[in-house]
């Protein structure tokens, strides 16, 4: 499998990104602090590390706080080992897995 050209400088500036905390693209980020402050939601720190855990190898390309359907959700946005962009959407207040898109096929 060949990489993605410019895979190598996305997932730098992801990674420079989440180091000096969590990213909240289309959400106001002090909004997110305060939500995460309160114990509303988990930090996406937490929820790319759980995430990882279960799905090691992938690689995150995006990462979004979004409210859906009543609930903040983070979507994050991850490159397979086999070459597939799949977006996993995390329930940020308990961490567990809401949505998978594309499904994996079986």
């Amino acid at each position: 499998m060949r990489p993605y050209p410019g895979l190598a400088a996305l997932s730098i500036l992801v990674t420079g990104l989440f180091a000096v905390g969590p990213v909240a693209a289309g959400r106001d980020h002090e909004e997110a602090r305060q939500l995460r402050g309160a114990g509303q939601i988990l930090s996406l720190e937490t929820i790319i590390a759980n995430h990882q855990r279960q799905h090691p190898g992938e690689q995150l390309l995006e990462a979004e706080l979004e409210f859906e359907q009543g609930r903040h959700v983070y979507e994050l946005k991850m490159l397979g080992d086999d070459g597939v962009v799949r977006e996993f959407e995390y329930d940020a207040r308990t961490g567990e897995l809401w949505r998978l898109e594309p499904k994996p096929r079986k």
